[in-house]
């Protein structure tokens, strides 16, 4: 049987790092603290996980509890509880309403919308097309896979501002090619 005493003596020893201190306490108060977890949780196998993980919190947490006068077990209660509370706000953030689906599937372009992105596609192409080669290439890895203005410059073999006037022009000839 443990007291409010013999509890704050275990979270002492287990703030300097004492593991027979947390088996001890994880004997004397392993089940009020499953409850707690079940209760929030309504599910035995999460319950079990988070109960792992409050232990694993109380390990490394154990220095910040501070004596105040109230029982220890309500430090304990509250991270369990505290814990709990978060694994069932990450399952509700996961959970996805299968009627939310249906209505995001129904939202793809209609067919004179993908009509007209195919004919945009076709008269960006075309306009790359128009650029030499290398500036076309430099222009698609820096603006369409994030390559920078350095790396672009030692893929070409160009110093940087070369890289630079290589980009803005052909953003140039893009845009007044897209403009005919």
């Amino acid at each position: 049987m443990t007291d409010r005493n013999d509890i704050e003596d275990l979270i002492g020893r287990i703030a300097l790092g004492d593991r027979a201190a947390l088996a001890a306490l994880y004997d004397a108060t392993n089940g009020k603290l499953f409850s707690i977890c079940l209760r929030v949780l309504q599910n035995r196998s999460e319950a079990e996980d988070a109960l792992q993980d409050v232990y694993l919190r109380i390990w490394a947490r154990a220095d910040r509890y501070a004596v105040t006068g109230h029982s220890p077990m309500t430090w304990l209660i509250t991270v369990a509880r505290n814990l709990a509370i978060d694994r069932l706000r990450a399952r509700k953030a996961n959970h996805v309403d299968i009627e939310s689906i249906a209505e995001v599937a129904e939202r793809g372009p209609g067919p004179e919308e993908a009509s007209i992105t195919a004919s945009e596609g076709r008269r960006i192409s075309e306009c790359f097309e128009e650029l030499p080669s290398d500036r076309a290439q430099a222009v698609k890895a820096a603006y369409l896979d994030g390559a920078t203005y350095q790396d672009l410059a030692a893929r070409f073999d160009v110093p940087l501002n070369t890289m630079r006037t290589w980009l803005r022009r052909s953003l140039i000839s893009l845009r007044e090619c897209l403009s005919r």
